[in-house]
């Protein structure tokens, strides 16, 4: 299999890079992070612009129909600069409505950069289990009304819209019985309160008091959400392990730069045997990483469910090992000064630890491995 990047591809990679490194370095960031809004329009406008909102989207809505390699490429430039954009909600939210599909307008706009999209899909109590759902959607002559509360949502007061489970039928924790459905940020009834995660990213928790949708607003069939529900996921956390891979190698890079201008006993730290080790192992956790994220991005097109579940979750694990591993040796080779707010060191650490707890973290994703069939043997 050829593991090359097109030329396309490539343009996309380099494009992101060189407006990172121009117009969205360190301090660039610091200042968006503390500002009230918390993220830029400047930043979203070079986003649409270099294409990256229409990437995912579908030719017919006014994308270019990116697969989940094209998509590798963007959030491996993004974690590389710790990009704290909406752009990994909005493509999430894209991909729940490409999957249920009858959302073209709304695609039109994602495209266009005019919508950000988040999804309120974690509750209190669920943990990690998206199928834990308490949020109740109840059928009536005007639609659907939605009363619960949704967790930590990645970005949800600065989205246009919501991607929303909720539970129709079944019990608590039925993977039956779960619909989606996409909401106004604006309902009546819907208010989010905002604040900021240890990563310097946005996130928000929503209540639902009796939102009134109309019926237009349920993605795919009633009760019938959990297989739209758990794809999307799997490619959230697929872009995630980009994003990590990316973040990892821009960490490996200032630690070695680190280490090659603090001085002790009159000679760099790097010259230690002892130092040159941790930056080989941490190497090699970052290359073994690279090669399961791409492997989960190549996977996201087969047609065998049980494989896509089976290599994302064998990916997200492995990826979780690495980025631990990987973050605690670099704050460790920085000594106290890796957990400081002056160095880059400790924000790349910090969105590290905040991507092992999204969508999944390394415990979960391995009992979800070993739950798949075909794991165990035949006795």
């Amino acid at each position: 299999m050829d593991f090359n990047f097109t030329q396309e591809q490539l343009q996309f990679s380099d494009a992101l890079r060189r407006w990172v490194e121009k117009d969205y370095g360190f301090e660039q960031r610091s200042k968006i992070i503390h500002s009230e809004a918390g993220i830029s329009d400047a930043a979203w406008a070079t986003l649409t612009d270099l294409g990256m909102t229409a990437l995912p989207v579908p030719e017919a809505q006014g994308g270019f129909d990116g697969s989940a390699i094209d998509m590798l490429v963007v959030m491996q430039e993004l974690g590389r600069g710790i990009v704290i954009e909406p752009y990994f909600a909005t493509v999430l939210g894209a991909q729940f409505l490409k999957l249920a599909g009858g959302q073209e307008a709304l695609l039109e706009q994602v495209a266009g950069g005019s919508l950000k999209l988040a999804c309120a899909l974690g509750e209190k109590q669920s943990r990690h289990d998206l199928f834990d759902i308490d949020t109740t959607a109840v059928s009536n002559d005007a639609g659907y009304v939605i009363y619960g509360m949704k967790t930590v949502v990645v970005h949800g007061a600065q989205a246009g819209m919501l991607i929303v489970s909720a539970r129709s039928g079944g019990g608590r924790r039925d993977t039956d019985g779960i619909s989606l459905f996409v909401v106004p940020a604006d309902a009546a009834g819907l208010t989010r309160r905002d604040y900021r995660t240890i990563d310097g990213q946005r996130a928000a928790d929503i209540y639902f008091d009796n939102v009134q949708l109309a019926s237009t607003a349920l993605l795919g069939t009633a009760g019938e959400g959990w297989e739209i529900l758990d794809a999307a996921a799997d490619y959230g956390a697929t872009l995630l392990c980009a994003e990590a891979v990316g973040a990892m190698e821009a960490l490996n890079g200032v630690t070695l730069e680190y280490l090659k201008t603090r001085q002790q006993f009159g000679v760099p730290i790097g010259k230690f045997q002892a130092l040159q080790h941790r930056m080989a192992d941490m190497f090699i956790h970052l290359e073994q990483a690279r090669s399961m994220a791409t492997l989960a991005a190549v996977k996201m097109a087969s047609a065998d469910m049980g494989e896509r579940r089976r290599t994302v979750s064998a990916a997200k694990a492995r990826v979780g090992q690495a980025l631990k591993f990987v973050g605690q040796q670099a704050v460790q080779l920085h000594g106290g000064m890796g957990v400081t707010d002056e160095m880059p060191a400790a924000h790349y650490f910090k969105r590290l630890t905040m991507i092992e707890a999204t969508l999944g973290d390394t415990d979960h994703h391995l009992a979800r491995f070993i739950a798949q069939p075909g794991f165990k043997k035949a006795a």
